[in-house]
């Protein structure tokens, strides 16, 4: 895989766009990359004359500009020159068919929300950007750093995980990194205790799969280890990265159509609800 070229950075104006923004600026200037940054104004159904301002709609462009000045300033201040984009229209649709237009190949979005209702919230614009780019979607909470020396992929076996243990492989070639495969057996004990022969079953199979990506990386010469753990896939994906330092959880997107799309709950979209590290989608 080639670096990522140009990055197109989703940006608020709030803290955790702000800590993404910087991350990127700093993937962007190690990779040299070219850099871009959407702010997006949003539909407005309400009342266009609101009381406190004559026309709502012009003062939300202003919102969309001071934000993209604060953008430019901290990238001028880390000595690089981004290229702005103010859109209007569904937040997410804007930023997907930009990346699309223009070929971005990195989608930079800060994760919002620590609150269970907000981690819980179906349909935010990382899912929706997530679910329907073709780009691969770095998602960045609000207090991490971006790095990548030791990497954490999840992997089931399937393509889609698959393509996320090739793009790991090839990020811990570039950044000499160490690197950890994990597959998760996701059964309950009690599951463990009733059907002991069909979990034996589920444990091997899960560590013929982590070690499958174990040897790639090996033959690719990154150093790796294969880790077999059991639970709820997405507490055991958080609970492993915080037990082995990772600086970064790389995963596989199911690629899902239609209003699948938009439903929280697959184990990427409850990684990142809940997650502390940064983390990157990839996509097959």
């Amino acid at each position: 895989m080639d670096k990522y070229k140009k990055i197109l950075v989703a940006f608020d104006g709030s803290e955790p766009g702000r800590n993404a923004l910087r991350e990127a600026l700093k993937l962007a200037a190690d990779d040299k990359s070219r850099i871009g940054v959407i702010s997006v104004i949003p539909p407005y159904e309400g009342d266009l004359t609101a009381m406190w301002t004559n026309d709502m709609r012009a003062s939300m462009r202003k919102q969309s500009e001071n934000t993209l000045e604060e953008a430019a300033k901290i990238a001028h201040d880390q000595g690089i020159v981004v290229d702005t984009i103010s859109d209007e229209g569904e937040i997410h649709e804007r930023i997907v068919d930009l990346a699309d237009t223009e070929n971005f190949d990195l989608i930079v979005i800060g994760q919002k929300g620590t609150s269970v209702v907000e981690r819980a919230l179906v349909g935010s614009v990382a899912a929706r950007v997530i679910g329907y780019s073709r780009q691969d979607v770095l998602v960045v909470p609000a207090c991490a750093k971006l790095s990548w020396q030791n990497i954490l992929v999840a992997t089931d076996g399937s393509p889609y995980s698959e393509a996320a243990a090739r793009r790991a492989i090839e990020i811990a070639k570039q950044h000499q990194s160490e690197f950890k495969a994990l597959s998760v057996v996701d059964v309950t004990i009690e599951f463990m205790l009733r059907a002991q022969e069909v979990y034996n079953h589920l444990v091997a199979k899960a560590k013929g799969i982590a070690d499958s990506v174990k040897e790639k990386a090996l033959a690719a010469g990154v150093k790796a280890e294969a880790v077999v753990r059991d639970g709820e896939v997405y507490k055991v994906i958080i609970d492993v990265a915080n037990e082995t330092k990772s600086d970064i959880i790389i995963m596989g997107s199911l690629g899902k159509t239609g209003i699948k799309r938009l439903l929280m709950g697959s184990s990427a979209e409850r990684v990142l609800g809940h997650s502390c590290f940064p983390v990157l989608i990839v996509k097959p």
